[in-house]
């Protein structure tokens, strides 16, 4: 994702757990120029999607990274509603939203290079967005949850407490999950 907005394109997030028949829906609605994936999750998508493969790590004499592209009025992500009032729609989000949502959140709460965020929520959701943007305006690390790992909060409770997470969002009914866990003293780090 910061590869797509360096370069001054736009992500649209293909969850893996959905089923073929929404992805292939986005991919029609959305048409996407290019379709970036890891090896085992290419064969989850439509017949005639435009895949390049991801492998991990950097080639040797990989080229550098090129100055950024990205402006204000352009699109910076598209997420889509979930559907439950019907077929469901793509959100434009220009990269103008992102700052704005940014330069709030730090004034707000103030990120340093001491904090640690918690990077939890599937990237198909908005709020995944503050959670892998903001360290970096901020200097903060960046700590990436596994896969499925904001449903468990046995597993969030000992991830924050092992890595001294400050900061972490949680939508209502996590949160209630979270807070019902039997032993939340690991988890003193939090601001």
């Amino acid at each position: 994702l910061y590869g797509v907005i360096k370069a001054g394109a736009a992500y649209l997030p293909l969850e893996p757990t959905y089923p073929r028949e929404r992805l292939a829906l986005l991919l029609e609605d959305a048409r996407p120029a290019l379709v970036l994936s890891g090896a085992g999750l290419a064969e989850l998508l439509p017949a005639g999607a435009r895949v390049e493969l991801l492998e991990p790590g950097a080639p040797e004499g990989a080229p550098r990274a090129p100055e950024t592209a990205a402006a204000g009025a352009g699109l910076a992500y598209v997420i889509y509603t979930s559907g439950s009032t019907g077929r469901p729609k793509g959100v434009m989000v220009p990269h103008a939203g992102i700052r704005n949502r940014l330069l709030w959140m730090q004034a707000a709460y103030g990120l340093d290079a001491t904090d640690r965020v918690l990077q939890k929520t599937p990237f198909s959701f908005d709020v995944s967005v503050w959670e892998l943007f903001w360290p970096l305006l901020a200097g903060a690390c960046l700590v990436v949850a596994r896969p499925e790992g904001h449903r468990d909060s046995a597993y969030l409770a000992e991830l924050i407490g092992r890595e001294r997470i400050t900061t972490v969002h949680f939508v209502p009914s996590m949160l209630r999950a979270f807070l019902e866990e039997p032993d939340l003293s690991g988890c003193s780090s939090l601001r």
